[in-house]
């Protein structure tokens, strides 16, 4: 039925911007017409400013268990250092084969782990408990005295370990709206950048100073330490952690709880309390039969291999010419830019509601380092490619938001969607892992080659993806212009 006149011609005074800066019919606004049970609509504007910064104080101690979870991953890189190889005997490829023993326990725990989060709805317990595992398990790595023993402590450790990031991507889409993930995603995976940038120092620091200490060689302190750290975070954490939205009430009004709620709805035009879902299994069968789940999974897959220079940023700083600690101290400043790069970018991309070009024009930047580190081996060219190889992780964090607004719900089904799609790109890492053979060095020219081809893979099937989203937006507006209903739920593309 079409719209009379009078509906149609809204009033310039009923008109305003949102904080995008489009325009909006104020007394249509769902969001608005509800806004009385808040005291109005400025009165709400308060509740929700004070509500996202009790929400971001708790929700920053992930940042912390990010760069632990990063470090206790990627300690055996430095325990190698001194002596980890030669006291557990090991021979050919098997601390290789330590390395990558990780990411097979790390693939198979990510989806039957956020199922069961999202089935017990307790993160502030599943968590913290993960965490103390895995760190009990970093500990335990230092007493190994054989490869049979580091190789089982290992596979734990990522089958313990796979809870986390996941975990963490899904309690973010439980809380923040689809246009205030970017930020919250990108903030968060600043802990693996500022792992990247700090993390081998840490690692030097306890290698030079406790070797010999208790009759105990330096790298086995390198995990007593770590781990014990990662324990002890794991327990303040367990008080700090909020639950899911509908078990977290004993730090929020019951106003800021409606409110919550409200958020979400208002945002996808469901809460995800609200959402009806049949089966225990039926997240995992709805996220399983959509073909976006894996096509944003290969998109990503690639992604990761383009990014897999990140386990040999040392190897390519040193590729310089300078010392093992001029190396290190080479490697801090193009991964502090990087988080510079992706905090404006994940903003930017909030702010104007707007993915794939924020993913794009990071990885085309990234493919000009590549294209810099093979066409010359000048100092300061080289030096010039590490800072654009290192922000293109900007489009690996912007990515990341994109899946959690693309499958926005039924939770059940993003809580799949985001651990097939994550467990599914560590292939990338394991394939990356033999991207950089020593022989290809010092120029690493086919492992560039490698790297720009994946790159350029995955923007593509970023554009297919955008293309996809945007008809269907058309399709939903038709639809609303046909039945009469105003402006409602939008892909963000």
């Amino acid at each position: 039925m079409p719209s009379t006149p009078s509906i149609e011609k809204t009033s310039d005074a009923a008109l305003e911007r949102d904080h995008h800066g489009h325009p909006h019919d104020v007394e249509a606004d769902p969001q608005h017409l509800g806004d009385e049970e808040f005291g109005g609509h400025e009165a709400r504007k308060k509740l929700e400013k004070k509500l996202l910064r009790k929400l971001d104080a708790r929700m920053s101690i992930l940042i912390v268990i990010y760069i632990l979870n990063y470090i206790d991953r990627n300690n055996a890189s430095a325990a190698r250092l001194r002596g980890f190889e030669d006291d557990l005997n090991l021979k050919g490829q098997e601390f290789n084969t330590l390395l990558s023993i990780l990411y097979v326990g790390y693939i198979i725990m990510q989806i039957p782990s956020n199922m069961f989060l999202n089935y017990i709805g307790k993160p502030s317990i599943y968590l913290p408990i993960c965490m103390i595992i895995w760190g009990m398990i970093s500990i335990l790595t230092g007493i190994t005295h054989n490869f049979v023993g580091a190789l089982l402590t290992r596979f734990f450790l990522g089958f313990v370990e796979a809870a986390f990031f996941p975990g963490a991507l899904f309690l973010l889409s439980k809380w923040y709206k689809r246009s205030e993930l970017g930020v919250r995603t990108a903030v968060l995976s600043c802990g693996n950048l500022i792992s990247n940038a700090f993390g081998s120092l840490v690692a030097s620091g306890i290698l030079n100073g406790m070797d010999g200490k208790l009759g105990h060689a330096a790298w086995r302190w390198l995990f007593y330490i770590e781990g014990a750290l990662t324990m002890l975070v794991a327990i303040i954490a367990i008080y700090v952690l909020p639950d899911f939205p509908a078990t977290s009430h004993t730090w929020l009004s019951p106003e800021e709880v409606r409110l919550v709620q409200k958020r979400m709805e208002e945002d996808v035009g469901v809460g995800d309390e609200e959402q009806a879902e049949s089966g225990r299994f039926a997240g995992l069968t709805m996220a399983l039969t959509d073909w976006k789940v894996y096509w944003l999974a290969l998109a990503l897959t690639s992604l990761v291999v383009s990014l897999s220079f990140n386990a040999f940023f040392p190897t390519l700083s040193a590729t310089m010419g300078y010392n093992s600690t001029v190396t290190l101290l080479l490697c801090a400043p193009p991964w502090a830019f990087a988080t510079i790069v992706a905090f404006c970018m994940c903003r930017h991309s909030d702010y104007t509601r707007e993915r794939f070009w924020h993913i794009a024009v990071p990885l085309f930047f990234g493919i000009v380092g590549f294209v810099i580190a093979i066409s010359t081996m000048n100092l300061a060219a080289r030096y010039i490619s590490l800072f654009l190889m290192a922000q293109s992780y900007a489009g690996f964090i912007i990515f990341l938001a994109w899946v959690s607004n693309s499958i926005a719900r039924p939770p059940s089904k993003r809580a799949v969607a985001l651990a097939f799609i994550n467990a599914f790109s560590q292939l990338g890492n394991i394939a990356g892992s033999y991207v950089w053979p020593k022989p290809w060095g010092p120029t690493y020219a086919h492992s560039y080659a490698i790297c720009i081809s994946t790159n350029g893979f995955c923007i593509v099937m970023c554009y297919i993806f955008k293309r996809h989203l945007e008809k269907l937006n058309r399709d939903l507006e038709r639809k609303e212009q046909e039945e009469g209903r105003p402006a409602g739920f939008r892909y963000i593309s």
